[in-house]
């Protein structure tokens, strides 16, 4: 059985270093194309995947990391297009699902 993994990330990026930590160790994990990786950008997380994110804390994380998980075909999910029942069922299929 093919690992899953999916980070529910959550933390306000503008307050918090955790969001960008999620994506740096996401970034990581994805390199090595031993597991399906999905990131769930909930909330004010969202900023993130906006042109903004540079100014956030340890933006740089976003724009070095999100394009190698894009590449490296991670599914990014986010709250303003995938339900709360939807994320409920894509987590249940998951191996791992770990919040931030």
């Amino acid at each position: 059985m093919e690992r899953r993994v999916l980070f529910i990330i959550d933390s306000d990026p503008r307050l918090s270093h955790r969001p960008a930590e999620a994506v740096r160790i996401a970034a990581g994990i994805a390199v090595w194309k031993q597991v399906e990786l999905s990131l769930y950008f909930r909330g004010a997380s969202q900023l993130a995947l906006t042109d903004e994110a540079e100014t956030l804390v340890n933006g740089d994380h976003f724009t070095r990391y999100l394009p190698l998980l894009r590449e490296s075909d991670a599914r990014l999910l986010s709250s303003d297009h995938t339900t709360e029942d939807e994320l409920a069922a894509w987590a249940a299929k998951q191996t791992t699902v770990t919040r931030f």
